[in-house]
């Protein structure tokens, strides 16, 4: 039933991606060229997922376990660190440049998109290559306890 139940909700989370135009590099650049022919579309999206989102995450703080009996994990950070801010930073720098976050990313990938192939692979790497280096730095705190 979770098999069932993720599959569903990623093809309505792609299917939403694609009628909001998310996946369309050229939408989301309109929408970021705040100085040029600004698109102000995409606010509404935006808006409208914040919505839903804020209403899902209050009815989760009241609850230990989901619909389905899987255990309610929410984050419970609250520092803002420099690897936060570099993150977030790296993000949106990627998305002005490519158009592209990696939700949209994937669902333009299937709709075979070329560009998209360029941007999950370097994700891909980007991914693997953070993997690697958080390793690396739980290794040298092992030696150095």
């Amino acid at each position: 039933m979770v098999v069932l139940t993720s599959f569903l909700s990623g093809l309505v989370f792609g299917l939403g991606l694609i009628l909001s135009g998310m996946a369309d590099p050229a939408k989301v650049l309109g929408f970021l060229d705040l100085a040029g022919a600004w698109d102000p579309s995409l606010a509404l999206v935006m808006g409208g997922a914040l919505a839903v989102g804020l209403v899902a995450f209050a009815v989760a703080r009241r609850r230990t376990a989901s619909l389905l009996g899987e255990p309610v994990r929410l984050p419970t950070a609250r520092r803002i660190d420099a690897r936060l801010v570099g993150g977030s930073l790296l993000f949106g720098v990627g998305w002005g440049v490519a158009g592209f976050c990696p939700g949209p990313a994937l669902v333009a990938l299937g709709m075979g998109e070329a560009k998209a192939v360029l941007f999950v692979a370097a994700m891909l790497v980007g991914m693997g290559a953070f993997e690697l280096v958080e390793r690396w730095r739980a290794a040298r705190r092992l030696q150095a306890a």
